[in-house]
């Protein structure tokens, strides 16, 4: 249906636009469609970026030696009589 753009069809759509916009407004339309463009990408790879982040797979677990607390938060019935806090309730 529909074929290849050659360099007549590229030539022609120049001409139409440099008409419509004029030989000094083409610089100044390029300037900015190259911003949008690299803002454009620069969103992008962000969001790509993101994603990576997210769909990584959890660091594994380091090995806890011997004699060392594990970390985060303790259970009551874990902490040694000596370094509990008496009970008001008591």
């Amino acid at each position: 249906m529909f074929r290849q753009i050659g360099a007549p069809e590229i030539i022609l759509i120049l001409a139409v636009v440099v008409l419509l916009f004029g030989a000094k407004k083409l610089p100044e339309l390029a300037r900015g469609s190259g911003r949008a463009l690299r803002i454009f990408k620069a969103e992008t790879k962000g969001l790509v970026d993101d994603d990576d982040e997210t769909t990584a797979p959890p660091a594994a677990p380091r090995a806890i030696p011997p004699g060392e607390a594990a970390p985060g938060p303790v259970a009551a019935h874990e902490v040694p009589p000596a370094e509990r806090k008496p009970d008001s309730a008591d």
